[in-house]
């Protein structure tokens, strides 16, 4: 059999396996698939660097499938390239990603062939793509990482991060305003390591694209300062490689390479119909387009013979020299930057380096308070110092988020300076958290600012950091009603229920300036989870810790900061953020009145909930009925922890705009409406 014959073997290998997995699951999307097999076959058998027996060595090439409904796409080339199984410990355990087996049972329960590519089960995926657009934008992320790492790390004659990242797309991605947000981001920034390849079918479920998207996308592009590539037939696999070769010989600019194709190409009975809505082709369909293939009409997930051997003569030898090269230098590199080489494997590891958490501050007693946003600032600038790879920025904000790195030598990320660790998103907030997701997958550790109230711009990215199990770290400041003149647009209320609600998702709302510092601690040595701080505009008093609990509490999530002088108390009070400081204040006057109060910190639910059943009973000791909780939120959820007879001082509107004083008062966040509630909870003895 002829080279070409082989090919062109493989790549209905990977159309038949694709429409077989969606006919068996009767679920699913063939078309896609069926029409990009020899974009897919030509990346990885003959252009990409990338071990399928190694699939997380740091200099391979990125691929991200964006258009994630084609998913079979990746199952059956991981299947074919026989890619190798990694733990979250990143150890090869000795067996294939994606078995035959999966793909037979593809979009079934316990499948390695699931529905959309998804990065914390199957090894080989890059990272997670479901939504449009999230993928394109991600891969912008680990763009910017490649280009920080070679400056940080690459030295003369060793180039340890050289690698290129390739990310598939179709119509819905680039009409995702997402997707528009990072490509401008790109071109401003110059990715000439990033190409995106563009599946252009003028086909979406509705119908043709007409019926919405008749832009010019080549126009957009140069316009956002990308080359534009052509390759008119989605079938010419040499077309398809010289362009590839002229993404990577092009310096400064991102590549948009526009592949012209037909959905279910291949199949002369069904362009652009089911095949194109996620739905199976039929049987009769099925073994009409296997006959245009040439294929054995009956027959179900045929390998024919040399084809996993014509991919591991492929992928599989380039790869492992590759690879073996690759090796082979970062020996000779460890040799003669040993400090560098710890700080490349504990990154890799997501290992925290030595004395990470040295020189935090320590904030005395104030009682004018200091601002969370202003807190947050110094640790992070103390953290951004001891950890090389922590880097970050915000979406326009960083003077009122306070995120801005102000040490000497911190530096932008611009075009001209890619190995600054100030990254300016720009008014994109949606494309940021998706970014911080390609840092994240790169091994860096990121951190993102914007205000509380614009998480619902950033949430696509935000739940599936959670998904991906990656340790992000969101912070989002004027956390309430601090920003008060600006009104309800700007003053989050149902937020924090919300993103509390979020799976895998640790959120801290700190209440002074040291609980800032604890929770910053316990984040940092996060692994696998993402993390949100929720942080003040205005000052908070910063609590006498000679006089109340250390906050070291935090890191328990809920901690007992006061208790009454003697006795048992007759109320709980529990607070955060911002209301720390006035449950506390109301605990002192309660006790000028007899009453025996106890005021829990409750600065993270979900590590609260994490703690034993002993330890919470002992915070919130069950026989305690009469609680009070305090947040300027929603009140949804806090009836967990006050339970029915207890009573929520949150918020049940939007807000208002007014100076923060005067909202305060209007809604009852005063240590009068606190004391007038606490009391009336209690029985009429307590209560007079």
């Amino acid at each position: 059999m002829t080279e070409a014959e082989l090919d062109q073997l493989a790549i209905n290998t990977i159309r038949t396996l694709s429409i077989d997995a969606v006919q068996a699951a009767n679920s699913g999307h063939p078309g896609t698939p069926m029409a990009l097999a020899p974009l897919v076959y030509t990346l990885w058998n003959r252009v990409m660097q990338f071990d399928p027996q190694d699939p997380i060595w740091p200099g391979r090439d990125r691929f991200v499938l964006s258009n994630g409904h084609a998913s079979m796409l990746l199952w059956s080339v991981l299947y074919l390239t026989r890619t190798q199984a990694v733990n979250a410990e990143y150890e090869t355990l000795g067996r294939p990603a994606v078995t035959l087996d999966d793909i037979r049972r593809f979009r079934q329960l316990g499948s390695h062939a699931p529905g959309h590519p998804e990065y914390h089960l199957v090894s080989g995926v890059e990272t997670t793509t479901g939504p449009l657009g999230q993928g394109i934008a991600t891969s912008v992320g680990m763009a910017i990482a490649q280009r920080w790492l070679a400056v940080r790390y690459n030295k003369p004659d060793f180039a340890i991060f050289d690698y290129d990242i390739y990310s598939v797309c179709g119509d819905g991605c680039l009409m995702e305003g997402i997707g528009s947000e990072a490509a401008s981001l790109a071109g401003h920034l110059g990715l000439d390591n990033l190409c995106w390849i563009y599946d252009n079918n003028h086909i979406t479920i509705e119908g043709s694209t007409r019926l919405a998207f008749t832009e010019d996308v080549a126009v957009r592009f140069t316009g956002y300062g990308w080359n534009i590539l052509y390759v008119s037939d989605a079938n010419d696999i040499a077309g398809i490689e010289r362009a590839l070769t002229t993404f990577r010989d092009t310096k400064g600019r991102p590549t948009l390479v526009i592949l012209s194709s037909h959905i279910g190409y291949g199949s002369p009975h069904r362009h652009d119909t089911a095949a194109a809505h996620g739905e199976p082709l039929g049987v009769e369909e099925v073994e009409l387009t296997k006959r245009a293939y040439g294929w054995p009409e009956n027959s179900d997930f045929l390998v024919p013979d040399g084809v996993r051997e014509h991919f591991a003569a492929g992928v599989g030898v380039r790869g492992a020299e590759a690879r073996r090269r690759w090796e082979d230098l970062f020996a000779g590199y460890r040799a003669k930057y040993a400090a560098l080489a710890t700080e490349i494997d504990q990154m890799q590891q997501r290992i925290l380096p030595e004395g990470w958490d040295r020189n935090l501050p320590i904030f005395q007693a104030d009682s004018k308070g200091v601002a969370g946003r202003e807190a947050s600032g110094k640790v992070l600038n103390v953290l951004a110092q001891n950890v090389p790879w922590l880097i970050g920025g915000s979406a326009d904000l960083g003077p009122s988020t306070k995120t801005l790195l102000t040490y000497e030598g911190a530096g932008d990320v611009q075009a001209a300076t890619p190995g600054g660790k100030n990254l300016h998103f720009g008014i994109r907030e949606h494309a940021m958290a998706a970014i911080l997701n390609g840092l994240a997958l790169s091994k860096l550790r990121p951190f993102g600012a914007t205000f509380l109230i614009f998480s619902d711009y950033a949430r696509p990215a935000m739940r599936l950091a959670a998904l991906m199990e990656l340790p992000v770290v969101f912070v989002f400041t004027h956390d309430a009603m601090g920003d008060g003149e600006d009104g309800p647009t700007h003053q989050p209320i149902e937020q924090l229920a919300s993103m509390r609600a979020m799976p895998g998702l640790t959120l801290f709302r700190p209440g002074d300036a040291n609980e800032v510092v604890e929770a910053y601690r316990y984040v940092m040595q996060l692994r696998h989870r993402p993390a949100l701080l929720a942080l003040s505009r205005q000052p908070l008093p910063v609590l006498d810790r000679s006089k109340y609990a250390s906050a070291s509490g935090v890191a328990r999530g809920a901690y007992v900061l006061a208790d009454p002088p003697q006795g048992k108390p007759d109320i709980i009070l529990i607070a955060t953020g911002s209301e720390l400081s006035l449950a506390a204040d109301a605990h002192e006057r309660l006790s000028l009145d007899g009453i025996r109060s106890r005021v829990v910190s409750m600065p993270s639910w979900d590590v609260f909930e994490r703690e034993t059943q002993e330890y919470r009973d002992d915070v919130l000791p069950p026989e305690i009925t009469a609680r009070v909780a305090i947040e300027q939120a929603s009140t949804f959820g806090w009836e967990r922890y006050v339970g029915r007879t207890g009573q929520i001082i949150g918020m049940h509107t939007f807000g208002a705009s007014a100076p923060l004083k005067a909202l305060q008062q209007e809604f009852g966040f005063t240590v009068d409406h606190i004391v007038a509630t606490a009391k009336a909870l209690l029985q009429p003895s307590k209560a007079a």
